[in-house]
């Protein structure tokens, strides 16, 4: 079975709120040290541990916020946010353009997904992804064939 889809663009504000999840989500461990300095507290009774822990964990939020708002300014990341329509099967996603031109993509280029309460995310890296709403699917059928799909594949349980 082939479903296309109808034409998306993704939006800038959706791309930088995915992606800044994603990279907490991966990198939570960043927390446990934030904790470590506060409890440097217990060795030396100062604010300052407090203080630097929420300083260093603010700066690390500002850094990825940063590196994701500037993709959505820069002339290469403006292909993440071209229109798209694409054509799902078991072997690729082809992502076009304009029916003549198109992008295939491989499922082995995935390295996960997950089912949003109104979308399906495809992660191909950090900073990459096919954010795919429910709402360009034509029909209710071909969002459970593209989510079957992503059971068979592995890529969501």
């Amino acid at each position: 079975m082939l479903v296309k889809t109808k034409n998306y663009r993704l939006e800038k504000n959706i791309y930088i709120r995915t992606a800044f999840i994603n990279v907490l989500k991966q990198q939570w461990w960043v927390s446990l040290i934030v904790v470590a300095i506060c409890l440097g507290y217990l060795w030396i009774a100062s604010w300052w541990w407090f203080f630097a822990a929420i300083l260093g964990a603010g700066l690390f939020l500002l850094f990825w916020w940063i590196q994701f708002y500037g993709v959505t300014q820069l002339e290469q990341g403006k292909m993440l946010f071209e229109r798209f329509s694409y054509e799902i099967n078991s072997q690729q996603i082809v992502m076009k353009i304009n029916p003549r031109e198109g992008m295939p993509m491989k499922w082995d280029q995935i390295k996960r997904a997950q089912v949003a309460k109104d979308a399906f995310i495809l992660y191909i890296n950090r900073a990459q992804f096919i954010y795919l709403p429910f709402k360009i699917f034509n029909t209710d059928n071909e969002r459970k064939f593209v989510g079957s799909i992503l059971k068979t594949k592995g890529l969501i349980k």
